[in-house]
């Protein structure tokens, strides 16, 4: 199987479902209205496909997006600003 094969029988998320798994697996406050809105005026949201006029988030594309929004570990505040 080929990776585009592969991305195509991956799981892929409706908006509301796709907002409850972000904040189900990373505690990352997320909502359906949210990722709308970084689909239509930003490039800063997570990948999806349309399947007609419904866009389907895969869920890898959902691991990534979240890990992005999730700042780096640190032990230290004061390691944030050189972070």
């Amino acid at each position: 199987m080929d990776t585009e094969e592969a991305h195509l029988t991956e799981r892929h998320l409706r908006r509301k479902d796709a907002a409850k798994y972000v904040t189900d697996t990373y505690n990352v406050p997320c909502s359906p209205k949210t990722l709308a809105k970084l689909a239509c005026v930003s490039s800063e949201g997570p990948p999806f496909r349309l399947a007609g006029r419904f866009p389907l988030y895969p869920v890898s594309g959902l691991d990534a997006w979240a890990q992005r929004k999730i700042g780096p570990l640190v032990r230290s505040t004061s390691e944030l600003r050189v972070a």
